[in-house]
């Protein structure tokens, strides 16, 4: 990314100009390095290939970037390893002084890496910076965490000796990042790797790799030591990250990304007992008792719904409405995201930009098309947008049947399918019939309801009369086919520590 300092883009006299000026699009762009990132050095792939990475509003391609072979991946893994032990023994505040470095460089940055984003993703600017603040605080959150790692010291139960525990960094680790929050899943891996003072290798979605790499370069310029942070670009996932995963020097595997991808990593990590974490998978669902808050389920429903274009892991799947609601809630909920404005993310009053891919359009319109044929009602939307991109329009279906595939598998797009139940016990089991257990929302007024369904809900986080979970002091995480391990809070540190028992007799 472009260096600033006082206010003005670093360059030759002729070319600084000050930050309030808008960047074009093209220019955020090229700030960007395309190529990997080993060492602390920026090199081409090896053989010089790349990639072409595309505007999903457009389908016309921005850039190329480096297209990594498993030799690259070897190389990064090297460097990584190389890094570890001079790491590990770097002073935790140090470490934790870096993090902040980071978080400042981009909040400073915001606009520019918010464009840049939304130029490979898709989504509204006013989203797209939404996470990069999201981003930061994960940086910050850990840069305080650094220096709170500790053990204890305790006399053993017979009196005659002494136990004491330290934590210790798990090693080199692999991470590996989605296309739906190129930044906010990039620094909520790093930041408590840094910070427990683990080095990494990092391969960000071939779909959304500009985000990572401008995150390089800011983790560079705010003083990162080489090697400690490696990014690989590459469309051959499973080929380069493979015999990295089965290399013994590895010691951890993080994964946020779809479960069936989850299980294959799974299986790799295996052969030597990698500690991993998952976060896969969802299926949220968005529970309505007749007692609610309407007007603050419809908003909740439309933050849980619309957040990321609902192209989130955490996006409420489906919504569980109690019958005598039911019809009103839909209508409300119809209402409001037929008034949204569909386009372009950069264009101005635009509130949802375009799905990832063609893929991702005909995955949509696949579900919706199966729900109306088998009964559903459509309030508002089920249909792909015109002309060039990757757009659906936003959707409400009404009256959705239980076979429908819509309720079953996890949508990744602007689609509400509401269907009505008669009785909390049903509710509540609606909601666990699936394999996934990430995230479910929840609106009552009742609090000895609350408390029983949120007991119920075979979830690792749960909204209570909110329509939004994450928070970098939080742990993140699911159960059953979502995942297991946590991403933030003091949870998330733990992820890359080890635990080492000393008996001690006096």
């Amino acid at each position: 990314m472009a260096r600033y300092a006082n206010g003005v883009r670093a360059g030759t006299p002729e070319e600084a100009v000050p930050m309030s000026i808008a960047t074009s699009e093209q220019a955020v762009v090229d700030a960007v390095t395309p190529r990997l990132f080993i060492g602390g050095e920026w090199r081409e792939a090896g053989g010089g290939g790349s990639f072409a990475v595309e505007d999903p509003s457009t389908g016309e391609e921005l850039c190329q970037v480096a297209d990594g072979t498993p030799e690259d991946g070897m190389a990064a893994l090297d460097a990584a390893v190389a890094a570890q032990a001079e790491w590990a023994a770097h002073p935790p505040r140090e470490r934790g002084e870096i993090l902040r470095r980071a978080y400042e460089a981009l909040n400073d940055r915001a606009d520019e890496l918010a464009l840049l984003m939304t130029l490979e993703m898709g989504k509204p600017l006013a989203e797209s910076k939404a996470e990069i603040t999201y981003a930061a605080e994960f940086f910050r959150w850990f840069a305080e965490e650094a220096v709170r790692i500790d053990g204890r010291y305790a006399v053993a139960p017979n009196g005659k000796g002494r136990l004491l525990t330290m934590k210790q960094p798990v090693g080199p680790c692999l991470l590996i990042t989605p296309w739906n929050f190129p930044m906010a899943m990039g620094t909520r891996k790093i930041g408590p790797a840094v910070a427990a003072g683990c080095t990494m290798v990092i391969k960000p979605a071939a779909l959304t790799p500009l985000s990572m790499l401008a995150l390089g370069g800011i983790l560079e310029e705010v003083g990162l030591p080489a090697g400690v942070c490696n990014i690989i670009t590459t469309k051959r996932s499973g080929a380069v990250m493979e015999p990295l995963i089965k290399d013994g020097r590895v010691r951890k595997l993080s994964f946020t990304g779809s479960t069936e991808v989850g299980r294959s990593l799974i299986a790799q990590a295996a052969d030597n007992v990698l500690r991993v974490s998952m976060e896969l998978g969802g299926n949220a669902p968005f529970l309505i008792f007749d007692d609610a808050d309407l007007d603050a389920a419809v908003e909740g429903a439309m933050i849980a719904k619309m957040r990321n274009i609902g192209e989130a892991c955490t996006a409420a799947n489906r919504f569980h409405v109690a019958e005598p609601v039911a019809e009103a809630f839909a209508g409300k909920l119809a209402e409001r995201m037929g008034a949204m404005k569909v386009g372009r993310g950069t264009e101005n009053g635009v509130t949802v930009g375009p799905l990832i891919d063609k893929n991702a359009v005909d995955k949509v319109s696949e579900l919706v098309s199966d729900a109306l044929d088998k009964g559903a009602r459509a309030v508002v939307g089920a249909r792909p947008g015109d002309g060039r991109g990757y757009f659906y329009q936003p959707t409400v279906l009404a009256d959705v049947p239980g076979d429908a595939r819509v309720l079953k598998e996890e949508i990744f797009g602007p689609v509400a399918p509401v269907a009505s139940f008669d009785a909390e016990e049903a509710a509540v089991a609606a909601a666990n019939d699936t394999e996934f257990g990430l995230v479910a929302y929840v609106y009552t007024r009742d609090l000895k309801r609350a408390f029983r369904v949120v007991e119920g809900l075979e979830t690792g986080m749960v909204g209570l009369n909110q329509g939004l979970v994450s928070n970098p002091a939080a742990p993140f995480g699911g159960v059953k086919q979502s995942g297991f391990g946590r991403e933030g809070g003091p949870e998330g540190i733990a992820e890359y520590l080890e635990t080492k028992y000393v008996a001690m007799n006096l």
